[in-house]
């Protein structure tokens, strides 16, 4: 499906003009050779009254990011885009498949104060729908998903994505419903990226498809992530005449099941990193300590002392406690 521009249409204003002089000409002409009693006049007068309002079907007006689909018949004959005041065939009809469709994302309004067709306890309302597509770029913020990272660890993620309708021949005939058919296909793009990292920094695992172990995870590759969702939902809705501006990651966390447990991992791995650059900063102090008594000659050490001190010197370095010594006073 090709989309058609139709060009050359904003002659709504001439069109409503001429139609209302007519209706008005003819309502004076049928008051005037009524009284006149002349049938003939009458005659002439009457079809221009009864038909002149047809073409006032064939008024619309645009804003500015706004679209039309008409077809006549069933077939499509063009598209209307830009404001303006238009005049079209009367017997044409919008297509707009996902006008009653509303998603959680910006452009949509509530039910009770969209127009729509409906019936509630058998009481039937009839209100107008809007056929009009929107061309504004739009953010769909997709509901929470719980998804096995690739070391299989449930993680919750969302997403926004930023999107707008760039072909709308392909938007209304293409696919059924082109909102709803965006968020099922974000849905599937997302568990298809988010399975490939791990949820964090592992070791051994390869994200990028290149045979080679890297660091790439969800929480620290968050930009390289989005970006590849993006052209994974770009892929799957070209042609449904869509463009995927931006997608960004919403929100990401461990899933409750599993939150308190990778919760004190973290802890635990923090702890150990901590002590190891204790441990090694005691070290080398220590290190340095018997260096400089060496190299002075304050004391002579031998290698039993030489044990005590360094033990000694581990334990109030490398101790969760301040030291609290023991003073000798030879009694």
């Amino acid at each position: 499906m090709k989309e058609i521009i139709l060009e050359n249409k904003k002659h709504g204003m001439v069109v409503l003009v001429s139609c209302v002089s007519v209706l008005v000409l003819a309502l004076v002409g049928l008051i005037y050779f009524g009284s006149q009693e002349i049938d003939a006049g009458m005659f002439v007068c009457l079809p221009f009254f009864l038909l002149a309002w047809i073409p006032l079907c064939g008024l619309r007006v645009l804003k500015p990011q706004e679209a039309l689909v008409l077809t006549l018949f069933g077939k499509y004959v063009g598209t209307l885009k830009g404001e303006g005041f238009y005049f079209i065939n009367p017997f044409c009809s919008a297509v707009n498949p996902a006008a009653q469709t509303k998603l959680n994302q910006s452009g949509d309004v509530s039910k009770a104060n969209n127009p729509l067709v409906k019936a509630e306890n058998g009481n039937v309302s009839l209100e107008s729908v809007n056929k009009k597509i929107s061309l504004k770029i739009m953010t769909l913020n997709n509901s929470r998903q719980k998804i096995n990272d690739c070391l299989g660890n449930p993680v919750e993620i969302g997403i926004a994505v930023m999107w707008r309708v760039v072909d709308t021949a392909k938007a209304a005939f293409n696919v059924d419903n082109y909102k709803e058919y965006l968020s099922l296909q974000c849905d599937s793009a997302l568990r298809n990226i988010v399975r490939i990292y791990p949820y964090d920094v592992a070791s051994g695992v390869d994200t990028t498809g290149d045979g080679v172990a890297d660091e790439g995870s969800l929480r620290g590759s968050s930009e390289v992530v989005a970006s590849r969702i993006r052209e994974e939902i770009q892929s799957r809705v070209e042609e449904a005449g869509l463009e995927i501006i931006e997608a960004r990651i919403t929100y990401l966390a461990y899933a409750p099941e599993i939150a308190a447990v990778m919760l004190q991992r973290q802890q635990a791995s923090a702890i150990v990193d901590a002590r190891k650059m204790i441990v090694d900063g005691a070290v080398g102090m220590v290190e340095m300590a018997l260096d400089r008594l060496s190299q002075k000659g304050t004391v002579e050490l031998d290698a039993e002392k030489k044990a005590n001190l360094v033990a000694n010197l581990l334990v109030v370095l490398c101790g969760n406690h301040d030291a609290q010594p023991v003073v000798n006073t030879g009694a």
